[in-house]
């Protein structure tokens, strides 16, 4: 079973400084090791709200790091310093507007101030890159709501073959690229 290579990236002024306790990634961390069987190795980052710093952090995950899939949490709202989708656009090789999409669907279904959301989801090299919100619940929800696909869009860009708990989320992909099992 491949390893999944993980980057998480919780984009906080106020966390980064210590000012409040990040739960981005903790949060994130735990859905991830909940609902994928893989072994997980992550490489977590708590950064301010600076898109220079933003886009050299996505650059060292994906280029260097070879992250399959590239999560963010945090600065996806219309605020001056929200700037996460603005550096993931500038380091994206493709945009994914369907990852977009979906995720403020699946939020509007619980808050209606999902529509300020400006997530995106994009390719950079063999990695998947998605924002999230920054909240542990709307992390969650948005998860259980894209996840199914994210595996097979993985599997298409040449990363990791990524699988999940049934029970937990159920994984999306034609039958011609399913793997087989012993």
């Amino acid at each position: 079973m491949d390893i999944a290579h993980i980057g998480i990236v919780s984009i906080s002024d106020r966390a980064s400084t210590g000012v409040y306790e990040d739960k981005g990634i903790p949060a994130l961390q735990s859905w991830l090791q909940n609902a994928l069987i893989n072994q997980c190795e992550f490489e977590t980052r708590l950064i301010p709200d600076e898109q220079p710093l933003i886009e050299e952090t996505l650059k060292v995950l994906a280029d260097t790091h070879r992250c399959d899939l590239i999560l963010t949490t945090g600065g996806t709202g219309p605020a001056p310093r929200d700037v996460t989708p603005e550096a993931t656009l500038a380091v994206a090789d493709k945009v994914m507007p369907g990852f977009g999409e979906a995720m403020r669907a699946v939020s509007l279904k619980y808050v209606p101030t999902a529509i300020l959301s400006r997530q995106v989801g994009v390719v950079r090299g063999n990695s998947l890159i998605i924002n999230l919100p920054g909240q542990p619940k709307a992390i969650a929800e948005t998860l259980d709501g894209v996840f199914s696909a994210i595996p097979y869009c993985i599997d298409l860009i040449g990363g990791a073959y990524l699988e999940t708990r049934p029970e937990i989320i159920q994984v999306f992909r034609p039958k011609s690229s399913k793997k087989a099992t012993n």
